[in-house]
């Protein structure tokens, strides 16, 4: 398992912290302690450190110290005599589910005097010292985002910055009896249970938001076990409504189960409705109480705000997203995903649709932007991105249609690389293209 360090700064009562990029490839948007990867060259280390940095493990420092030069231009190593204390802090093991795992080593710095770092800006698009309890008061009124680790840290250091005992910091999770559940945004609970979802993706994002009204978004387990772990995390909290963003049956396979086991209502659009009835049967919903959402319905309250509905079809015609009226944060559902890509094609899909609702989020501009596929990220850079993309994609396709090249030859030149198996899903999104461009 690969490794990596982090640096907790603290002067007095307050902390050091940055706001990652939304750009980057990992965790955009995220707020964070400095640090990184350790790579192979710390473990080759045969220096010996003196003052705290000899406390530890060599390879280690040597990471931490390459690192705080290369994001903070400090030398740690330099500055032992500004250096209060180092203290090894907790260690977080990423779960199982993750497919890129790390045990990542927090230490806390306790500085003499309070440093003025410079932070590289290709890293962190904000920095800077904060009390320890505004940080995490930030974090509760849902103003910053930060992995679970770092929530538990802000937690101890608002209780006391010169905390003594070592922390788990790893997530608190039993794979076998139920599935995981996160909430790197305050007021949002993201459960990710195994679905019957597209590709590289498998799992789908089920949220539990709300104040007095909790709503629990779009759980689809993908067989009875995995029904049985989500449950048994949910029943932790409780549920008022069931609610589905659009009509992919990985979004609500089961869900019907979920109302009833509750028994609560459920609510989605009319066309959400009527597509599932369309696709699964008449009695697909028996016994159960339906409540159509259409644009600009209040669906709860979370932190004492409204959360609105917003219709963004394209992928999807039924699909509604949510999003307070801070706009701290909007869930988009299937508009963009963090994990593989969207696919938009018909009868339900429309490419000029899609862009419109890309676009119409992007104009919102909303601090964070959560997918139904994928973790929760920074911003709308990679709404922009999608755009951009699909502006290019759509580009090609119609210079090569105007060229006289078919549907087949289309798709043989643009996606010549991906697996055979997903050709019908290009195609679709071929057609979707045409139509759009009338072609």
């Amino acid at each position: 398992m690969r490794e990596s360090v982090c640096a907790i700064f603290v002067y007095r009562d307050e902390v050091f912290s940055i706001t990652r990029q939304n750009y980057l490839s990992v965790f955009p948007g995220y707020t964070a302690f400095p640090g990184g990867k350790i790579d192979k060259s710390d473990k080759e280390i045969t220096k010996s450190y003196i003052g705290e940095l000899a406390k530890f493990e060599p390879y280690i420092m040597s990471a931490l110290i390459r690192e705080m030069n290369e994001e903070i231009n400090f030398d740690l190593e330099a500055n032992l005599d500004l250096i209060e204390s180092i203290d090894y802090v907790g260690l977080a093991i990423t779960p199982e589910f993750n497919p890129y795992r790390f045990k990542n080593y927090y230490y806390r710095i306790n500085l003499k005097e309070k440093v003025e770092f410079t932070v590289d800006e290709g890293e962190a698009s904000e920095s800077g010292w904060t009390k320890a309890c505004d940080l995490m008061a930030s974090f509760e009124r849902a103003e910053i985002m930060a992995v679970p680790p770092t929530v538990k840290l802000f937690k101890a250091l608002e209780d006391n910055i010169l905390f003594e005992e070592e922390l788990d910091l790893s997530l608190p999770h039993c794979p076998e009896t139920e599935v995981p559940m996160i909430e790197s945004i305050y007021g949002v609970k993201q459960f990710l249970p195994l679905s019957h979802t597209f590709p590289p993706a498998n799992r789908t994002n089920c949220f539990l938001i709300g104040d007095s009204k909790s709503v629990l978004i779009d759980p689809s387990p993908r067989d009875e076990q995995e029904l049985e772990k989500l449950i048994k995390h949910v029943d932790k909290f409780s549920v008022d409504e069931v609610f589905l963003t659009h009509h992919h049956p990985d979004h609500h396979e089961r869900s019907v189960k979920v109302a009833k086991y509750y028994g609560v209502k459920m609510g989605m659009s009319e066309d959400t409705y009527e597509r599932i009835l369309a696709r699964h049967g008449e009695d697909y919903f028996l016994d159960t109480e339906i409540h159509f959402y259409s644009e600009g319905d209040i669906l709860t309250q979370s932190l004492g705000k409204d959360i609105q509905i917003y219709e963004v079809p394209g992928h999807d015609e039924g699909q509604l997203a949510i999003a307070p009226s801070t706009m701290n944060w909007f869930l988009v559902g299937d508009l963009i995903q963090t994990i593989g890509t969207v696919v938009i094609g018909a009868p339900e899909g429309d490419m000029l649709k899609y862009f419109e609702s890309l676009n119409r989020v992007i104009d919102l501009s909303p601090k964070f932007i959560i997918p139904s596929h994928g973790i929760a990220i920074g911003g709308t850079h990679k709404l922009s991105k999608t755009l951009g993309h699909r502006q290019e994609r759509e580009d090609q396709i119609k210079n090569l249609k105007q060229s006289g090249k078919s549907n087949q030859e289309i798709l043989d030149v643009i996606y010549e690389a991906i697996d055979p198996k997903l050709h019908k899903y290009a195609m679709k999104t071929i057609v979707a293209h045409l139509k759009k461009l009338n072609l």
